[in-house]
């Protein structure tokens, strides 16, 4: 059995099934309703129920009290449908709109994906979650040392644990650190959601995707959350490694294949038997015109600068239409 919610005062309408909550079936289907914690104790998820019932769950007596649960407030992470709902509330569309925080994590998981890059799995407090729009970034605050930036490779409704990209870095003391002294159930501090690298759901335009080696992490949270919620748009990944063995969770792209994004690995540094040569290269020999295009560009520096450049200024890209990881790129003046 399910129920039908429509959000104020966007009019957005979906449907929750009996034993999920509210702010379950929106992330679902790709509402973004404010949330913290996801335990009913920080109140960030409070919202109005205007038409309808619903059994408010764990929800803790500091974070809802009595006299807003009569007044028609609910917290959205705890509270399940008794009827078709009517709810009042706030949609993060921005990432001004999410707040940032520091937080204690552990390291619950290491994977290595290839000979010098490692995937880190995060797992938050019991009573923390982490609200992000797919495609944004954490720092890992360091005891000594400036703060080291990751991408979140995982989707944001895909949070139960944050999932980075690490690779060894020569000379790197993080980077070694976690391929030669890290361990799983090691405490780290991070802070975030930063950056404003995330998917803009509201443009029509068909999406072109470079990455250049662990550019990959964002690119895979931004394609997961846009086949999740249903995005109909052409889409494209183009993906710049030096060697073919640089390539990892190929079994992730065929899925994405499997449901039409157009995927072309590109190595530059051997012989192979596909595309070879600078990865933004490869966009321009593919694509006359970029002027109805929307491009999204994560991984080196020198890679990301290259693309916006040879993209606006050859192939007509409106330079508004270009989206990249702010920590990796800086427009020339």
């Amino acid at each position: 059995m399910s129920f039908k919610i429509t959000i104020l005062p966007s009019k957005h309408t979906f449907p929750v099934a009996k034993d999920e909550t509210i702010l379950e079936a929106a992330l679902e289907h790709g509402f973004t309703l404010p949330y913290s914690c996801r335990d009913g104790a920080c109140g960030a998820c409070k919202g109005k129920v205007l038409q309808g019932s619903v059994d408010h769950g764990k929800a803790q007596a500091f974070a809802l009290s009595e006299d807003e649960k009569a007044a028609g407030m609910a917290l959205f992470c705890c509270a399940k449908p008794l009827s078709d709902l009517v709810v009042e509330s706030h949609e993060v569309t921005s990432s001004q709109e999410i707040t940032v925080k520091t937080l204690p994590c552990r390291v619950e998981k290491m994977v290595k994906l290839t000979d010098d890059v490692m995937a880190l799995y995060l797992k938050l407090p019991a009573n923390e979650r982490l609200q992000f729009l797919s495609g944004q970034y954490i720092d890992i605050l360091q005891k000594e040392g400036k703060p080291r930036s990751f991408s979140l490779a995982n989707a944001e409704h895909n949070d139960e644990l944050l999932e980075l990209h690490v690779r060894n870095i020569p000379g790197g003391t993080f980077t070694a650190h976690v391929f030669n002294g890290m361990k799983e159930r090691d405490i780290l501090r991070i802070k975030g959601p930063l950056g404003t690298f995330f998917l803009h759901e509201d443009s029509p335009k068909p999406i072109i995707f470079v990455a250049s080696g662990t550019g990959f992490a964002p690119v895979k949270s931004i394609i997961d959350h846009a086949l999740h919620i249903g995005l109909k748009r052409e889409m494209h990944f183009y993906w710049g490694v030096r060697l073919q063995s640089d390539l990892y969770m190929l079994d992730k792209v065929k899925e994405w294949e499997a449901q039409g994004v157009k995927f072309v690995p590109v190595v530059s540094d051997e012989q192979w038997n596909g595309r070879t040569g600078f990865v933004h290269q490869a966009v321009l020999d593919d694509f006359e015109d970029l002027s109805a295009y929307a491009v999204y560009a994560c991984g080196a520096p020198v890679v990301v600068e290259a693309a916006h450049r040879e993209f606006t200024s050859r192939r007509g890209l409106p330079n508004d239409a270009f989206y990249s990881d702010a920590f990796t790129f800086v427009p020339k003046t």
